[in-house]
């Protein structure tokens, strides 16, 4: 009889607030898409910096003609400079592969590159140097290559990739930052309005829980349908919210990943698991919203 009085009371508060109910509704699933948008972008962030430093490669640019460092001074990489080095880098510990690059393979390169742009026939096969591109086994060991191969004879200049691509994820972590603060933003707002809709409610209702209290009813089976009013709201938003996210990863499973194949999204698994904070997330904002309003505005 308990139960069936509670739900009885629940669906009578819903039913009497149903726009304030349904603008709960519609902003906590804004609020957690959003915040959930923010997740995923972290979570994308990370996929693309796995994906990435895992292809990362060291260059080690030997000495061409045009070469200025002062280990070029020599002139250009002689044959058997070019055989050592060679060696001493399949010899270290950190490489996993060494992929030799010819002067005329790298212009080949440069033209597919380039092939379109005015600088591609102004530049010719013995301008562009030869390289080693070096794949590392553990991608964060690029300054043993550096120390060990930067100023000596025959090489110009070591490049690492990463500090290329350290630039890319950098702003894409300005984003993913934006996209977070927007979601907590706008959480806060939902909470604001839950916390306003109760408010409401219980001034609507004063005179049922006034009675509640003069026949011995407790706070707390007073309070009850107002909390389950809100939480019932929070969760009917998360189940938008997670509905919106799917079909963003649906999307972009059929229209953006086959376009961009050149990098890696995340997975079902990111969806689920950020699914799951954001229900966490509209419980708890939902829960702690009701109880200080009803403390503050629930007295009869």
């Amino acid at each position: 009889m308990r139960a069936r009085f509670l739900v009885s009371e629940v669906r009578i508060g819903l039913r009497r607030n149903l726009t304030m109910t349904f603008a709960v509704i519609v902003t906590t699933a804004i609020s957690l898409s959003l915040l959930g948008i923010g997740l995923l972008s972290n979570a994308q962030v990370g996929a693309m910096k796995d994906y990435w430093y895992d292809k990362i490669e060291v260059s080690v640019f030997l000495c061409g003609n045009l070469s200025e460092s002062p280990s070029c001074a020599s002139g250009i990489v002689t044959a058997d400079q070019r055989i050592t080095i060679q060696k001493d880098l399949q010899d270290m510990s950190v490489v996993e592969s060494v992929f030799y690059e010819s002067q005329s393979e790298a212009f080949k390169r440069f033209q597919e590159r380039f092939k379109d742009s005015a600088i591609a026939q102004n530049v010719t096969a013995d301008q562009l140097p030869e390289s080693f591109r070096v794949k590392l086994k553990d991608p964060t060991q690029f300054s043993v290559i550096v120390s060990a191969f930067s100023g000596r004879p025959g090489v110009d200049v070591v490049q690492d990739q990463r500090t290329i691509l350290e630039k890319f994820f950098k702003l894409l972590g300005v984003l993913r930052n934006g996209a977070l603060a927007v979601g907590l933003a706008s959480v806060l707002t939902a909470a604001l309005l839950i916390s306003n809709t109760l408010r409401i409610a219980a001034f609507n209702r004063r005179r049922e829980t006034g009675v509640m209290r003069l026949v011995g009813a407790s706070s707390w089976s007073i309070q009850l349908p107002f909390l389950l009013e809100g939480v019932i709201s929070a969760i009917i938003g998360w189940g938008l919210a997670t509905g919106l996210l799917a079909g963003l990863k649906t999307v972009i499973d059929s229209n953006v990943a086959p376009l961009l194949t050149f990098t890696k999204f995340f997975g079902w698994g990111e969806v689920w698991v950020a699914s799951a904070w954001l229900l966490a997330t509209g419980l708890v904002v939902s829960i702690l919203a009701s109880v200080i309003t009803l403390r503050r505005h629930l007295k009869v």
